[in-house]
């Protein structure tokens, strides 16, 4: 009798650090998502070998579906952590920026024709300018937020309202086209691979986000900055500067992330790309566990939480939930995921559980 007492003590102790780590949450709703599905429908996980039209062979499912799509949003969800982590407040004019990002990409590809026979400039060239101009924009949003103390919500609005009108001024309200099949291969599949390429580009900048993190401290000034900016003065930190780099740092995944969504249908439509991504964005930021006031954040969590958020997305598709009740549903699950997310509710279960154990050990 004792003995099994004590195996539940521990089984309760395990539960109870388990619950309280941070990416508990993102793991603990990937998993519901799957039970879910595997349970009204086995055929959700069916991953199968077709012919796309390219002719190559591909892999193709739901699970596919989740990877692609989930890799870009994963992309955003790293700058807008820190964003988040360093001023507290988060960045709504993402979609608006991809807009511009992508415009300015097919404005070089095409130049002064809107559908060119042949590139006008080198797709590494088309995309470096768009890093630098996306770059600019999320100065101008840190500029406003670091410099003249403006909420990032508030800052950010501006770009928010103008932004596609700035993306469709950029190639003269023309919708380009680049008839180029090499320019596809960066939002679709690279011949041979049948894998899709934008999870290898969101694995890059996983890998270079985590090498950063690693070996230079701008984890630990944004998160001292997030904390109390004040502090962080007082011992010889610049917190506008950190939270200026965090817009920029966002600016550059905006830039990756506009790469592959005009690549997917090598032109663009700037009403609806990138359409409420920054808000699936927010929420893959607050699903990782990290609160949106700013402060200490987990990457790994936030990465999570985007391939959580387009795992939902998919499951409300494949039940042909409509495209106008989908944000409704979605909110629904992700309000009852935050709270339970939320730093005070995971302190209670852990706390929760530890009164379990004593008691169980009293009256073993």
């Amino acid at each position: 009798m004792q003995k099994n007492n004590t195996n539940k003590s521990s089984m309760n102790q395990i539960v109870g650090k388990i619950a309280s780590k941070q990416i508990f949450i993102p793991i603990a709703a990937l998993l519901l998502l799957a039970v879910f599905n595997l349970i009204v429908d086995p055929s959700f996980f069916k991953i199968s070998m077709d012919v796309n039209s390219a002719g190559n062979h591909v892999l193709s499912g739901y699970l596919i579906t989740i990877l692609d799509y989930g890799s870009e949003l994963a992309i955003l969800a790293i700058g807008m952590t820190l964003v988040t982590a360093a001023s507290g407040g988060q960045d709504i004019s993402v979609g608006a920026a991809i807009a511009i990002a992508g415009s300015v990409i097919l404005r070089v590809l095409c130049g002064t024709n809107s559908r060119p026979d042949e590139l006008q400039a080198p797709i590494i060239v088309a995309f470096l300018v768009a890093c630098v101009v996306a770059m600019l924009f999320g100065a101008f949003n840190g500029v406003l937020v670091a410099g003249f103390n403006i909420q990032p919500m508030v800052a950010t609005l501006i770009l928010f309202t103008a932004g596609r009108s700035v993306a469709a001024w950029i190639n003269n309200n023309e919708l380009p086209v680049v008839s180029d099949e090499s320019f596809t291969y960066f939002g679709g599949f690279i011949p041979g691979i049948p894998i899709p390429t934008p999870f290898f580009i969101a694995l890059g900048c996983i890998i270079i986000t985590a090498l950063v993190l690693k070996f230079t401290n701008l984890g630990l000034y944004t998160q001292a900055v997030g904390i109390n900016a004040s502090s962080s003065r007082l011992n010889g930190l610049n917190p506008a500067f950190i939270k200026f780099l965090s817009f920029v740092i966002l600016g550059l995944c905006v830039a990756v992330a506009a790469l592959i969504k005009v690549s997917r249908i090598s032109s663009i439509n700037y009403s609806v790309i990138a359409k409420d991504i920054e808000m699936d964005a927010i929420l893959a930021v607050a699903l990782g566990g990290n609160a949106l006031s700013g402060g200490k954040f987990n990457m790994t969590a936030s990465v999570l939480g985007a391939y959580v958020i387009q795992f939902l997305t998919t499951t409300l598709y494949k039940f042909n939930v409509k495209s106008d009740a989908l944000s409704a549903y979605k909110a629904i699950v992700v309000i009852v995921l935050v709270v339970i997310s939320a730093p005070a509710v995971r302190d209670k279960m852990s706390s929760v559980f530890k009164k379990m154990t004593i008691k169980k050990k009293e009256v073993g």
